[in-house]
């Protein structure tokens, strides 16, 4: 399933609880949403690349390591995605083994890179440090503090969907995160949650997303890269600069491709009217064991769902503050509450 619903949703409501908190950084991330909202997804899934392409269509299709026996365009042969560099080859499973781990730092790590893992409770000491270091690497910018803000609720995100650490409750059709659920997961947060509850525009949060520039600071706080800051003085095991060429390259086609995928997502997400009630992708039903819509929302409700999707959101909240707490320098306040438009009325009203 998409992903990109999921940590859409988390970035969100994590904003949303850090902003009822007071937290600096929550207004930071506002100001600059459609690259914290591209953190939240491709600020870490760094996989996010074809998994093949449609010989009769050029076409590329599939996400990343899925394998194809023919094309879901056309029925007929397909063959596989890489990614060329020279005279160097990358397949999708190859960059989820050098990458996927390096953006997920918690967890995800391939076997032999598993002991450069950060421990859970050693998080927020790893997010203060990447944002005390973004300014002196990389210039002022808050886009990529907003950036590296939505990467964090990915990774805290995953950690407790995939229960690598508790804090979401969550029992939905065959436990929390299982490939029957994901379905149910998109499109309750897709529909009953996103549209209905919190008004969203997918189409164009999605959109706005996508076309949000590279970070170079994602290659600092994936420790691809000359070692540096005071990232690498705290974490100084698993820096890897011959991997940067290839990470560039890959974030480029990160976006590339997601564009692709954002119609795609949008159009099997879409609910059709019927006259037994509101249908899904048959799809999305054969994958969530032959479910309905109706029985979906009706599980999601019976399961809480919204509830986990609350943990989820003060789970970041709390996060965002305690990072705040680690690098209070970083400010986040509203730059144009001061002077106010009252202000600046009584000094420039004509006399």
């Amino acid at each position: 399933m998409s992903g990109i619903i999921g940590h859409s949703m988390y970035a969100l409501l994590g904003l949303r609880a850090a902003a009822a908190r007071e937290v600096p950084l929550a207004h930071l991330a506002a100001r600059h949403l459609p690259s914290y909202l591209c953190g939240a997804y491709l600020g870490a899934d760094v996989g996010t690349v074809p998994a093949a392409t449609c010989v009769d269509t050029d076409t590329h299709v599939g996400y990343g390591a899925q394998r194809f026996a023919k094309s879901p365009i056309t029925g007929g042969a397909v063959k596989p995605w890489v990614l060329s560099m020279g005279v160097e080859q990358f397949t999708p499973r190859q960059i989820h083994d050098l990458l996927y781990g390096r953006a997920h730092i918690a967890f995800g790590w391939a076997v032999k890179d598993r002991p450069l893992e950060v421990p859970w409770e050693k998080l927020p000491e790893y997010f203060a440090e990447v944002l005390q270091d973004a300014q002196e690497l990389h210039g002022p910018s808050e886009r990529q503090l907003a950036y590296a803000l939505g990467w964090m609720t990915h990774v805290i995100g995953d950690g407790l969907i995939k229960s690598v650490a508790p804090g979401v409750d969550l029992h939905l059709l065959d436990g929390k995160y299982t490939p029957a659920n994901r379905p149910i997961q998109d499109l309750v947060t897709f529909h009953e949650v996103g549209i209905k509850d919190l008004k969203l525009d997918w189409p164009s949060l999605l959109s706005d997303m996508v076309d949000a520039p590279i970070e170079p600071l994602q290659a600092h706080y994936m420790r691809v890269g000359k070692a540096r800051g005071q990232l690498a003085k705290t974490f100084h095991r698993g820096w890897e600069p011959g991997l940067q060429l290839l990470l560039l390259e890959v974030m480029a086609v990160n976006r590339r491709y997601q564009r692709v995928r954002n119609g795609r997502i949008l159009k099997q997400l879409a609910l059709r009217k019927t006259a037994k009630g509101l249908q899904c992708d048959p799809i999305l039903s054969d994958r969530a064991k032959g479910l309905q819509y109706t029985e979906m929302m009706a599980l999601a409700e019976k399961a809480n769902f919204r509830h986990a999707l609350w943990q989820m959101g003060e789970a970041i909240a709390k996060t965002f503050a305690e990072v705040q707490r680690l690098a209070p320098e970083i400010a986040g306040g509203d730059r144009l509450d001061r002077p106010s438009w009252d202000d600046l009325t009584r000094q420039w009203r004509r006399r």
